[in-house]
C-alpha cells in the first residue's frame, strides 16, 4: 500500500495560542494556488467561505509576512495569490511531513495491522 506522507502525517506548527500551519492550511494554500481564489479554494476543499478566510487570516498573522495576498473585486474581479513566503512555508511544511514519514513508516506498517475496518 503506497501512502502520501502529507495524508498520513498530521503536523501542527504552533505559534503562540494558534497553529501557524497544519494539514488543512497547507491544503488550502495549494488550492488557492490552483484556483486563484480563497472562496474557490474553500469550495474545492468543502470548506465554508468564512472558514477559508479565517484560516488565511490566521496564517497571515502568524508569519513574518502574509502568505496570501487577496485582491479586491471590481471590474476585473478579485482573487488571491500565494506569496513567495507562502510558497516557501508550504514547501518547508511538506518537507517536514516527508521527513516525519520517513522516521515513522516502518513502525507505522506494523501498527496498521492492528486496526479493524475503517470507520465510515
Amino acid at each position: 500500500m503506497k501512502h502520501k506522507a502529507h495524508r498520513i502525517i498530521r503536523i501542527g506548527i504552533p505559534s503562540g495560542d494558534h497553529y501557524a500551519m497544519g494539514p488543512g492550511k497547507a491544503d488550502l494554500l495549494e488550492a488557492i494556488m490552483e484556483t486563484g481564489s480563497i472562496s474557490a479554494a474553500g469550495r474545492k476543499l468543502s470548506m465554508s467561505y468564512r472558514r477559508a478566510w479565517l484560516l488565511v487570516d490566521e496564517m497571515n498573522k502568524c508569519f513574518r509576512g502574509p502568505l496570501v495576498h487577496a485582491r479586491l473585486g471590481g471590474a476585473h474581479g478579485g482573487g488571491a495569490d500565494v506569496t513567495e513566503l507562502g510558497k516557501e512555508a508550504l514547501q518547508k511544511y511538506r518537507e517536514l511531513q516527508v521527513l516525519a514519514w520517513e522516521a515513522v513508516k516502518q513502525p507505522y506498517k506494523h501498527y496498521v495491522h492492528l486496526l479493524g475496518d475503517p470507520l465510515e
